[in-house]
């Protein structure tokens, strides 16, 4: 069975875990938005598969829809916002040496964390 986690924001599933990858499906509510973040061993690559949203990345800011296929570089901050009524959801595939959860150095949070 798959592991899932509800968040303030949302919620994510993780799909598959190995060594090598980790690959998620990352659920945000409408209106709401996971933390400006980086990470320092992980690159990531989003699918966006439902909804539409702001991307914030490296401090530029641009809307992204189903279908667009999001890169972000070890060490680059970023952020997405479901600026939609309906779930804005992706498919996140973590590249790099290390995908714990304990990787992610906020920056901005919505929710005091």
């Amino acid at each position: 069975m798959n592991y899932k986690e509800n968040r303030q924001w949302g919620m994510f599933e993780n799909l598959l875990d190995t060594s090598y990858c980790k690959v998620k499906e990352i659920t945000i509510l409408p209106n709401q938005a996971p933390s400006y973040q980086y990470h320092h061993k992980r690159e990531e690559i989003w699918v966006i598969t439902q909804g539409h949203g702001r991307l914030t990345l490296d401090d530029e800011t641009s809307e992204v829809k189903v279908g667009n296929i999001i890169h972000v570089p070890i060490g680059a901050k970023h952020r997405i916002r479901n600026i939609g009524s309906t779930e804005l959801t992706f498919i996140e595939v973590q590249l790099g040496e290390y995908f714990g959860e304990d990787d992610i150095v906020r920056l901005k949070d919505d929710y005091g964390r």
